[in-house]
């Protein structure tokens, strides 16, 4: 793997575990502040209220990012046949418009003798 590609997946990997982090800390402020809204439970209570919250968002998140990626890959199987179509149609027709420019330009050029 070239080097530029190597880091390139490095800071990737940095991104999305920083990403992820943040995600989970979002997860224990929102669990606290619901907590917070219930003062009755004990501190016990109040402690497994917050794990089990933030263990169902994670789970979420979870769930959710796997279904993000495999549509994300779907995706780009279809982009990619969709190019090499268009790049083929493409190269077809510049052959085809440089072969009849090609034979009209022979065509004039017996004509005009």
């Amino acid at each position: 793997m070239k080097p530029d590609k190597e880091s390139a997946r490095g800071l990737a990997q940095v991104e999305g575990y920083l990403l992820w982090n943040a995600e989970v800390d979002e997860a224990r402020r929102q669990a606290r502040r619901f907590t917070d809204a219930l003062p009755w439970l004990t501190t016990a209570q109040r402690e497994d209220v917050e794990r089990v919250y933030v263990s169902d968002r994670v789970a979420v998140c979870r769930d959710t990012l796997t279904r993000i990626a495999g549509r994300a890959v779907e995706l780009r199987g279809e982009y990619t046949a969709r190019y090499d179509r268009l790049r083929a149609r493409c190269v077809a027709l510049s052959v085809l418009i440089v072969g009849a420019v090609s034979g009209t330009c022979a065509a004039l050029t017996v004509i005009s003798r």
